[in-house]
């Protein structure tokens, strides 16, 4: 499956905000963030931080800031948003809602990974569980859509390793468990998906109705 394989400090520098695509490392003083300040990479950065963004060019970016986050590409993003043009509802509102229920992302909400990265690496190599209705099976797919009662869980083989360790023991100081996950054994690597996320579960940072804008010209 196709991924952004490059330098991720660049993706945040070029959204001038932490995304924080590397984990805990975001949050040391070696993040490029905090060493080059929040203006775009390249030897022309600092003219473009002081440029004003047009409107279509501030829809853009925040289009971008969403796939990067949630690490997919334009293709896969753009069928997100035709599934959530096509639901009831507020558009932008169940596109952030299908992102979230991507298991990658809810293995990163659980805190069982260091980064949506790292969830998806775990996933892709078949160390995660997916139990529903009764039957545990494993998942290798990222994009796998959870539901309410799913429960989640880390395979036995993987439990005792060092990041999935690290990354249960600083989940609560990164990002916190939102209300719609619940953790149910942090020593057996288990949670559960107790409802659908709503758009209070999700950074208010992201501001989903330029990109409904974008798409809709």
């Amino acid at each position: 499956m196709a991924r952004y394989t490059g330098p991720v400090c660049r993706l945040c520098r070029r959204e001038g905000m932490k995304l924080f695509l590397k984990g805990d490392r975001c949050f040391k003083p070696s993040c490029a963030i905090e060493k080059r300040g929040t203006f775009p990479p390249g030897q022309h950065g600092r003219e473009m931080r002081r440029a004003k963004l047009t409107g279509y060019a501030e829809q853009l970016r925040e289009k971008q800031k969403v796939k990067r986050i949630y690490g997919v590409l334009e293709r896969q993003f753009r069928r997100y948003f035709e599934e959530a043009s096509r639901s009831k509802g507020v558009t932008g509102e169940a596109l952030l809602t299908l992102l979230e229920r991507r298991l990658d992302n809810v293995v990163y909400r659980l805190g069982f990974a260091l980064s949506r990265a790292h969830a998806r690496q775990l996933v892709n190599h078949g160390h995660i569980l997916v139990k529903r209705k009764g039957v545990e099976r494993t998942v290798d797919i990222p994009s796998f859509r959870v539901q309410p009662g799913d429960e989640i869980s880390v395979a036995p083989d993987m439990r005792k390793n060092v990041h999935v360790q690290e990354a249960i023991q600083t989940a609560a100081g990164r990002t916190g468990r939102p209300a719609w996950l619940e953790l149910v054994d942090a020593e057996q690597c288990r949670g559960r998906v107790v409802a659908l996320p709503t758009r209070a579960d999700i950074s208010s940072d992201i501001r989903e109705n330029l990109i409904v804008e974008l798409y809709s010209k």
